[in-house]
């Protein structure tokens, strides 16, 4: 039986493919039932205030980076969408005098133009986002060495994934975008061999670092929450952290506090990786085969899928 064609984007897949039973069940959720998808393996945590999210998000920064030493190098993987965790981390790290000299970093992902990863110059570059907001706010003598920062750039993508299997990543952070993505893991185009059908989970599982095209729907929303709604402005590719190296992440932790997806869509992915249903029109969903999963989220973002007029 043929799929359906999205209602966002015809050419690509993502959620409006499923099956409208999945939506339907997603949908009548209350955050009760949220709070009880919890299973061996994936956790859903709720917090009741911002201040207490962003702060539990930081301190994850912090309990992966103490536990660095030479002979056990460690890090974490973290994202551009949140942000508001970073200026904390910052401060946690100066209030503790934290030593990052055996600590790593990973960034999840930067953004790809005309060829090349683009430079830190561009104002919407993750790398400086990540030096503005976090990294040129440690005092000198707690800074974590430069070449202890890695990031998926288009001449280093190999020894980006091969970091992963010389340092532990305790812990990959992330955000949810309106595609359903975790860093730039957005669904396929519908075409070629995925015309008819998007790739399997375990053709989607392997890949690594690469170069992505964007879904349309992850464009509107950086354009929303980070360029004004300038569209035109967002590089339409990215270099992205994968699947494979997200397999090498001890723990994902996802972080939604309700500015980068809707009610319907923090919902969705939930459900999905509860009830094991893995999609690659909803990457999300493949978390479901990960060992250690915890989505966070602001309890009073979640709100219900009803309508509401503005």
């Amino acid at each position: 039986m043929s799929r359906t064609i999205s209602r966002l984007a015809e050419g690509w897949w993502d959620y409006t493919t499923l099956d409208e039973q999945i939506h339907r069940d997603a949908a009548r959720l209350s955050v009760k039932d949220i709070e009880q998808l919890s299973r061996p393996g994936f956790r859903v945590i709720l917090h009741d205030t911002l201040e207490s999210f962003y702060l539990a998000e930081a301190l994850e920064y912090i309990h992966a980076w103490k536990q660095a030493s030479p002979s056990n190098p460690t890090g974490i993987c973290g994202p551009i969408g949140p942000t508001e965790q970073l200026p904390l981390v910052a401060q946690l790290v100066n209030d503790l005098e934290v030593s990052l000299k055996h600590a790593h970093f990973w960034g999840m992902d930067e953004w790809y133009e005309d060829g090349k990863d683009v430079d830190v110059s561009h104002p919407l570059s993750f790398a400086r986002a990540n030096s503005e907001l976090l990294f040129s706010r440690i005092k000198p003598h707690l800074r974590m060495p430069a070449e202890h920062i890695h990031y998926p750039l288009a001449d280093q993508l190999d020894a980006y994934s091969q970091s992963f299997d010389e340092i532990r990543c305790l812990v990959m952070q992330g955000g949810q975008g309106d595609a359903k993505h975790w860093a730039f893991n957005d669904p396929f185009k519908r075409e070629g061999k995925y015309q008819d059908a998007p790739p399997t989970p375990e053709e989607y599982r392997a890949l690594s670092a690469r170069v992505v095209d964007l879904h349309p729907i992850t464009l509107m929303q950086n354009a929303r929450t980070s360029g004004g709604g300038y569209v035109v402005g967002v590089p339409t590719q990215a270099l992205t952290v994968g699947p494979s190296e997200t397999w090498k992440a001890e723990k994902v932790s996802i972080w939604q506090a309700g500015n980068h997806d809707n009610p319907f869509g923090m919902r969705l992915t939930a459900f999905m990786i509860a009830k094991g249903i893995e999609d690659t029109a909803v990457p999300m969903s493949l978390l479901a085969s990960h060992p250690n999963v915890e989505f966070h989220y602001y309890r009073y973002a979640l709100k219900d899928v009803a309508t509401e007029m503005h």
